[in-house]
Formats: structure tokens, C-alpha cells, sequence
């Protein structure tokens, strides 16, 4: 099935976006455009050429023998694991909750039901970072506006 001509203009828009940070992930394109992921990804990978990077045959190679040797270590040393710290980190978008009573409005028996507006993400975005261990966080923090993290 042909894709949209809009959709490969709005994907070569981000295109630009996506040379500057290679770390973008179809599913941000996909949000930011307001293209399906699917489309994006045929996009992506069939018009404009772009693939994901594999791993060579040494790459994969290095891979599998760290892995055999954190495995033969979690089996000589049973709390080889509990002393290993990890991390994560996600995207806080903010949100302009409203209250019920801020919401409430009056009305008569016979006016329409009041609309809701819907919810949206706030421009207002935040990293938070997440150091954990096999007994659960050791320390979080919030990544303050045009700071890198390395």
C-alpha cells in the first residue's frame, strides 16, 4: 500500500532531527509527526534509505563472552549479583492537573452536559535518572534543563 505523500514530507522534516541525534527511536518520530509507526518505519528504512545499526560478527562475538563471564561469576560468587548498580532513565513530561472544584461549574437541568478538555502534555519535559540494585533504588535524581548527563 502506498504511503502518504504528507506522511514522507513530515518524516523527511525529522529527518534532519534524526542526523543531528542518531538515538532517536521510531516510536519518538512517530509521536512527533503524528505518522503511524509502521508508516514511519517503511519510510525510513524504503524512501529514505535510513537502517538501524547491527552489530559485526566481533562485536557480537565480544558480547557473548562477557556475558559467559558474568554468568560463571554469579555461579562461583552467589552475591556476585547484589553487589551490581544499575541504571535507568525516562522523560517526565509536565501536566496542568485540574481539581474537581476548580473543574465544577453550575448549570441548570436543562443545559448541556459541560465538556471536558482533554489532557495534554506540558512543554515542560525533565529527565530523571534511577540507580538500583537487587534491593531496590539507591539514588534518583531529576536532571535540571540543558544539563548533559554522561
Amino acid at each position: 500500500m502506498p504511503v502518504n505523500k504528507s506522511y514522507r514530507r513530515e518524516c523527511r522534516k525529522n529527518l534532519r532531527k534524526i542526523n543531528e541525534d542518531r538515538r532517536y527511536t521510531i516510536d519518538e518520530i512517530s509521536e512527533a509527526t503524528g505518522v503511524s509507526w509502521s508508516s514511519c518505519q517503511r519510510i525510513l528504512t524504503m524512501d529514505l534509505d535510513i537502517v538501524s545499526c547491527l552489530l559485526t560478527q566481533d562485536q557480537k562475538n565480544t558480547r557473548l563472552s562477557l556475558c559467559q563471564e558474568l554468568k560463571n561469576q554469579t555461579e562461583s560468587d552467589p552475591n556476585f549479583l547484589s553487589k551490581v548498580i544499575t541504571d535507568d532513565e525516562i522523560w517526565c513530561y509536565g501536566y496542568d492537573p485540574e481539581t474537581k472544584q476548580v473543574s465544577s461549574q453550575w448549570k441548570t437541568p436543562t443545559s448541556p452536559r459541560p465538556k471536558k478538555a482533554r489532557q495534554v502534555r506540558s512543554n515542560v519535559t525533565t529527565m530523571l535518572i534511577v540507580f538500583f540494585d537487587v534491593r531496590g533504588i539507591v539514588h534518583r535524581e531529576f536532571v535540571p534543563p540543558g544539563q548533559t548527563v554522561n
